[in-house]
Parts: C-alpha cells; sequence; structure tokens
C-alpha cells in the first residue's frame, strides 16, 4: 500500500468523528439574529414596523442588546417598548430572510422588504423576493417554522 493511499484511508476514517465534534460546534456558532458588524436588522428600528408602519433608521445612540446583537431605536420609547417585550417586536426568523428560511437556509434582508402578518413582523432578502414569499404567505410561514429550529441548531 502506498504512503498516499494510506494517508487517504486514515484520513476517511476519522472523518465520522470529526462530524461529531464539528457538528455541535457548527450549531453553537449560528447566529441568532442577522446582524452586521453586532447591529441587528441593517439598525432599522423593529418597533416603527408595527408603530409607524415603515423602516425607520435607528439612532447609534438609543440601542438595546439582545439574542446577540444591539437593536438601535429611533427614540428611547421604541427602546423601551422593545426592551420590555422583544419578542412581540423583534422579526421572525431572527430578522433573516422568510423566504429563504421556508426554503431551508439563511440569508440577509432588506428593511425595505417587510410585511406583517398575524402580530409578526417578516423581513426579505429583496423586494424581488418578497413578491415571491407574498404568493404563498401561509405556506412559507409553515415552512419557515418548521426548518427554523435545525437552521439554528437547537433541533
Amino acid at each position: 500500500m502506498t504512503a498516499d493511499r494510506r494517508r487517504f484511508l486514515a484520513l476517511a476514517a476519522s472523518l465520522p468523528a470529526l462530524g461529531l465534534i464539528a457538528g455541535p460546534l457548527a450549531a453553537q456558532a449560528a447566529p441568532q439574529v442577522y446582524a452586521e458588524d453586532g447591529i441587528a436588522i441593517d439598525g432599522t428600528d423593529a418597533v416603527a414596523y408595527f408603530t409607524e408602519g415603515r423602516p425607520v433608521p435607528g439612532d447609534p445612540s438609543i440601542t438595546h442588546d439582545w439574542g446577540g446583537a444591539t437593536w438601535r431605536f429611533a427614540s428611547a420609547a421604541n427602546r423601551d417598548a422593545f426592551a420590555a417585550d422583544p419578542e412581540a417586536y423583534a422579526p421572525q426568523y431572527g430578522g433573516f430572510c422568510a423566504w429563504a428560511v421556508s426554503e431551508g437556509y439563511t440569508a440577509s434582508t432588506t428593511p425595505e422588504a417587510w410585511r406583517i402578518v398575524d402580530g409578526k413582523l417578516y423581513l426579505n432578502y429583496s423586494r424581488r423576493i418578497q413578491r415571491r414569499w407574498n404568493r404563498d404567505i401561509p405556506t412559507h410561514i409553515s415552512r419557515g417554522d418548521a426548518n427554523w429550529p435545525g437552521l439554528m441548531g437547537s433541533s
């Protein structure tokens, strides 16, 4: 047996053991909230979607840390409302693209591609992707709800 073949066989034999180690580590490293440079949902005020019906940039001096990210708000009142009940205002799927999550992966979002459904905020990668998501919202939400725990490594 050549040295190259022995190395290959030794590597192949060790791959299952590496998977047992790497799997849990990868699951722990999965981000729970879409954040760039630690700032959730591109610095957009999550509460403003509900109160103003539009995306509003958050003020870098008005923040609240939650879910492993810093959230920005346009006012102290919005920050306080979020801090009192973040689950009520935070976008579903940690602010990752709702359509992507329904398809089994995560993607970034843009503040302008949003929709509130049954009192919950959903964001999408782009307006084009949002139009695709809008074609069958109930199915995409159902699939997203089923996929999300596995994407976050908790299933």
